[in-house]
């Protein structure tokens, strides 16, 4: 499977707790933290939800 990078950009503040708790699934518990992982469709599904509080780049 690709790995990507995943960086929170924006506050969870406002967020529902649905995509808290995506965010917290992902690895992700601060801002501007950068996390590695596999694209499998789960964690695809998850990043769909919160695209709009992260950054993603793919890595080799």
């Amino acid at each position: 499977m690709a790995k990507i990078k995943i960086t929170q950009i924006k506050s969870r503040n406002g967020a529902t707790k649905r995509q808290i708790a995506n965010l917290q699934s992902l690895g992700i518990h601060r801002m501007h933290q950068t996390v590695e992982v596999e694209l499998t469709p789960v964690s695809k599904g998850m990043l769909d939800k919160v695209r709009h509080l992260v950054t993603v780049e793919e890595t080799k």
